[in-house]
């Protein structure tokens, strides 16, 4: 397998990066219902939606609503009941193939035997990328999440945001140009969680990646999306697209802003609406 060109140095896109019109993923009518033994159980109903190249998109809505489920679709890793969705123009099965996606889960889920540059370095060994070149990224994508030095240590000797930098930075070892995140900082405390959302939008300023985010935080997915959509308990539908306007360089403060408070407060009101389906 021919390897993939190395990027010694990712550089910010030009501006504007975010929600430049092409169309990363595209959903119509999209449904999803999981046979069970106690019947079926409808996870997705009717979505529609539009991500656009350089966007960071928010799925929120109560635990149940299918974000996750939604997100796995997109990586391949559920498959449609009904409807069409397509990731960079073919189906989330070719994008898989192609390798068009990198995935960041809940977990770290790093090999507590292997030190950080190979759990890192994992999907390149797979991959058939020569040693050289691993060690290579490794050490960018580490720069990139700020664990330059770390190359060396093993996942036990790391705190738990660390072992999620690291695993944001082997889902970008291959340079895919989407990032799907499923609550990657859901079990960390506050402060942690507030540096490293600030972290990510740094990130994401750098790569110029497409990222879809799931969280369960209003104030998360306000700060960090260029879009934030929100869903209705099970079966999951589309409340509301909720477009922000926030500089690409915001910080913490901005919280405290009318604008913010806006936003998060039209959030909050398409999170209780949805509570009004009788299904």
């Amino acid at each position: 397998m021919t390897p993939l060109p190395l990027q010694s140095e990712p550089t910010a896109p030009p501006e504007p990066a975010a929600g430049d019109g092409r169309r990363v993923v595209q959903a119509r009518d999209l449904t999803l219902t999981f046979q069970t033994a106690d019947g079926p159980v409808y996870a997705l109903s009717n979505i529609d939606l539009d991500i656009e190249q350089g966007d960071f998109v928010s799925f929120i809505g109560p635990s149940g609503c299918g974000k996750t489920t939604l997100l796995r679709a997109i990586a391949d890793l559920e498959h449609l009941s009904g409807g069409t969705l397509t990731v960079n123009g073919v189906s989330p099965h070719q994008a898989r193939l192609n390798r068009d996606y990198g995935y960041v889960f809940q977990a770290p889920a790093l090999y507590p035997w292997r030190s950080i540059e190979r759990n890192v370095t994992l999907p390149l060994e797979i991959m058939g990328v020569p040693r050289a070149e691993r060690r290579e990224r490794a050490r960018t994508y580490l720069d990139l999440v700020n664990l330059a030095g770390f190359e060396k240590k093993f996942p036990w000797q790391l705190s738990g945001g660390m072992q999620q930098r690291a695993s944001i930075a082997r889902a970008l070892c291959f340079d895919p140009a989407l990032l799907l995140m499923d609550e990657p900082f859901g079990a960390l405390d506050e402060i942690v969680r507030d540096h490293l959302n600030e972290q990510l939008l740094q990130l994401w300023s750098k790569t110029g990646k497409t990222v879809v985010f799931v969280t369960h935080s209003i104030p998360e997915a306000v700060f960090l999306s260029t879009k934030i959509v929100v869903m209705s308990p099970r079966p999951g539908r589309i409340i509301d697209v909720i477009p922000t306007d926030f500089p690409r360089d915001r910080n913490l403060d901005m919280r405290e802003t009318p604008a913010f408070l806006e936003v998060a407060h039209r959030v909050r009101e398409g999170l209780r609406a949805g509570h009004s389906y009788d299904d």
